[in-house]
This record gives C-alpha cells, sequence and structure tokens, in this order.
C-alpha cells in the first residue's frame, strides 16, 4: 500500500499548530491574497514564516493556495507574492490557473506544484498533461468515482501523486467553479469572495403566475433546493485507503480550531487503525460516527465516490449536532509550577467541568479548581475576552493542576498522571452553547 497522507486546511497560525498536534501529515493554508477563501482569516506573511517552521519542527508538510483563476489584473501581483513565497519556502503550491502555474515553476521552481481541484481533473490524460508540465500532484475532481480513481492509478507515472477530498462541504456546481455569487452579488466565488448563495433561502415564481411566490424553506424535514450534505468517508476507509488515493484531503479553510481539531485526530486514528488492523477499525467505527458528528451540522453523504447520487443522497433532511460543544481555548505547555497556559477563546469558571480532547483520541472531564491570570492573580473565571477581538497577550490564562484533576485522571487511564502530560498542546471544550 502506497504511504497516505492526511492532510488538513488551517484558517489561521493557532489552528494551524491544532492540525499539526492533533494528526495531519500536512496542512494547506491561504495567504491575504490569491486563494480560494477570502473571508477567511489565513496568513501574514509573518504567521506563515511561523507556520511553516511550527509544521517543519513537527515532520509536517505546508501547502499554500494559489488557486484564483486570474484575471489580467491579478498577474503583476501574483508575480510578487511567489515571490515572497520563494523565501518562505512551503512544500507546494496549490495551483489551477495555467498562467499562474507557468509563473510558479519560472520564480520558484524549487517548490512542488499541485494542481487544484478547480482545474477540472477528470479524467488520467489531464494527470499526464499536467505530469509533464513539472506538476508533482493533482487535486481530483469532486465528481469522480473510486472506480475512476483508480482508473487513473493504472494510467499515471507511479511517481505522481493523487489527491481527493474524502470530508467537508460540497459544492453544488462542477468541482467547485460556481458562477451563482458572481451572477446574484457580483462576487467572484472563483477569485476566493464567494457569498454561498447556495444557503441562502428562496422563493419559486411560476411561469405563468408572475408575482405569486411559493416559498422554499427549511421545516422539520430541511427542505433545501442547493446546497448538499456534507461528503463524509470515514465510513469507507477501507475503500479509501485501498484505491490508490495518496492524500486524503479534508474540506474546511473557513472551519473553526474545534473542527478541526476534532476531524484531524478522527481520521488521523481511523487511518491508523485501518493499517495497524482492519478488524481494529471496524471495532472503533462507534467511536469515529460520534466525534465525527460531533462537529458539523449537516448530514452526510459519500458523494459520488460509489456513482452519481441522486437527490436523497444529496439534500438533508437534518441539521442539527448529534452534540453541540462550545470550544474554549487550548493550552501550549506546562510551566515549572505544573500551570497549563491556556490561550481562552470563549468564557469558563471555576467549578465548571470542561472537557480536555487529547490528540489520541481521549476526552477527559475535569473540574476547573482554580484561575490565575498572566499576573499570578486569582479570579473566577475567564471571561472578559468574550465578545471582544483575540488578542493572544490578553487571553492568556493558568489554569493549575489539582489532586482532584489528577485523581479523577487516573480512572480513564493508569498510566496518565495527570492530562497535561504529552503532547505540548491540548484543546478544551464545553459540551454545551453558551448564551453569555
Amino acid at each position: 500500500m502506497r504511504k497516505i497522507e492526511l492532510l488538513v486546511p488551517a484558517s489561521s497560525l493557532e489552528v494551524l499548530k491544532i492540525a499539526v498536534v492533533f494528526g495531519a501529515d500536512a496542512v494547506y493554508i491561504g495567504g491575504e491574497a490569491f486563494g480560494l477563501r477570502a473571508k477567511a482569516k489565513n496568513f501574514s506573511k509573518e504567521d506563515m514564516a511561523e507556520g511553516i517552521a511550527f509544521a517543519h519542527e513537527h515532520g509536517v508538510k505546508v501547502y499554500v493556495t494559489v488557486n484564483i483563476l486570474a484575471h489580467n489584473d491579478d498577474l503583476p501581483g501574483v508575480r510578487e507574492y511567489l515571490q515572497e513565497l520563494k523565501e518562505l519556502k512551503p512544500d507546494a503550491l496549490i495551483i489551477a490557473d495555467p498562467g499562474i502555474f507557468t509563473y510558479a515553476r519560472e520564480i520558484c521552481p524549487e517548490i512542488e506544484c499541485h494542481i487544484s481541484t478547480q482545474a477540472n481533473n477528470t479524467n488520467y490524460e489531464t494527470y499526464r498533461f499536467w505530469y509533464r508540465l513539472g506538476a508533482k500532484r493533482v487535486v481530483t475532481a469532486r465528481e469522480l468515482s473510486l472506480k475512476e480513481i483508480r482508473e487513473i492509478r493504472a494510467n499515471i507515472p507511479d511517481d505522481m501523486e493523487i489527491e481527493t477530498f474524502i470530508h467537508g462541504a460540497m459544492c453544488i456546481s462542477y468541482s467547485g467553479r460556481c458562477l451563482l455569487s458572481n451572477y446574484l452579488v457580483g462576487r467572484d466565488a472563483n477569485q476566493g469572495a464567494c457569498t454561498h448563495p447556495c444557503r441562502w433561502k428562496y422563493s419559486v415564481v411560476e411561469e405563468k403566475r408572475p408575482g405569486e411566490y411559493m416559498p422554499v424553506y427549511e421545516n422539520e424535514r430541511g427542505t433545501y433546493i442547493f446546497n448538499s450534505k456534507d461528503l463524509c468517508m470515514i465510513e469507507h476507509m477501507d475503500d479509501v485507503l485501498n484505491s490508490g488515493i495518496d492524500s486524503l484531503k479534508i474540506e474546511g479553510r473557513m472551519k473553526t480550531a474545534l473542527y478541526v481539531a476534532t476531524v484531524a485526530r478522527t481520521y488521523r486514528k481511523a487511518i491508523d487503525d485501518y493499517l495497524e488492523s482492519p478488524e481494529k477499525y471496524k471495532a472503533n467505527m462507534p467511536w469515529y460516527q460520534e466525534q465525527i458528528s460531533n462537529c458539523t451540522y449537516r448530514q452526510f453523504t459519500t458523494g459520488f465516490f460509489y456513482g452519481k447520487p441522486d437527490q436523497n443522497t444529496q439534500i438533508y433532511d437534518n441539521n442539527t449536532y448529534v452534540k453541540e460543544y462550545t470550544y474554549l481555548g487550548y493550552a501550549e505547555e506546562i510551566d515549572e509550577k505544573g500551570f497549563a497556559h491556556i490561550t481562552q477563546r470563549n468564557k469558563f469558571c471555576v467549578g465548571e467541568t470542561i472537557e480536555i480532547m487529547k490528540p489520541d483520541g481521549r476526552n477527559l472531564s475535569v473540574t476547573v479548581k482554580a484561575i490565575y491570570n498572566e499576573n499570578g492573580e486569582c479570579t473566577a473565571s475567564a471571561a472578559e475576552t468574550c465578545c471582544r477581538p483575540w488578542n493572544r497577550d490578553r487571553e492568556i490564562r493558568s489554569l493549575k493542576k489539582s489532586r482532584s484533576i489528577r485523581k479523577l485522571n487516573y480512572s480513564y487511564n493508569k498510566k496518565i498522571r495527570y492530562p497535561f502530560q504529552v503532547p505540548d498542546l491540548f484543546c478544551i471544550r464545553s459540551d454545551y452553547h453558551r448564551e453569555d
């Protein structure tokens, strides 16, 4: 079997670090321009440099999206941007536009070029075409079945890589090249400015009855005319891992840190379990299903992997979480006094029970015994950052280990002395949605 890569999205430096620690083999990110997620936080030059350094320290690759379909006015800026990326040394660039590809091969030939799904890669001759031009990897169109992917694998050079989306949102147009946003509001989805009109509310007008609007709305059955269920192949990793795919891609450069942590560690464990033993993978299926269901509100589909889907496999009838969590923050280190330094993202208080997400798959319930600010002052809650702009320096908090916490976690695993052991980063969450 070929070595399989788990490729995870990151919207920011924080999320990149979480993706790395929670199991990614590679992370894909976007800069402040020329990627298809203009509304994501994205990466400044400084953040990108730090993120690449962090990932490489942990043996993880970083790919940068430069996958817009460029207009004439974009081209001078693209050249300048590629010069910056040459200095930063990511492991690959994800490109859709042949013009940008030409620039990349000229300006930074030492960086691998991966061809985006936006390029509509539906057959092995397309793969061969890009290979001859110097592309290392091509991302399959979302419309391909596993059978077609296996045929591509059999008809391309052995050292050429196949990357395929296995989880996340499914665009309604061909491989994501949607014109709705451009047509309706003048914001080009193919340049990263999609307004997601496929998720708006609509009314239908019958041709012979103008002015009579029949609403299209969500009720207890859902009723969506455009949007799809989310792709999820967690129950079919046996087929995926034996299909000849080199890189398993998670969609979600607009997603939260909690989503990334959950999906990354779930697929990491599923892949590792299957490679260790198919029986182990099957036995752990309920855990994978529960974890994945905790981080999205849409139902799931296998997309086009097993043939062309019909309306029953694409349109969802329920949009609720199995269990809703609030992302509280993450811990980067334990100091010499045994305090976990927490970067806070939502409110929590002394006396509350919170959940520590460990990268190895454990979720440890602990009671907050004390909270101290950066000045060593005891406080009842870590709350002052709620509903305010994130500020890393202001948000550093310390959560003190206590004997009760250590004692509590003995019940989970006798070998673990306390939840703040290794690795150097974990997430904390709460199993309810806070209104205040």
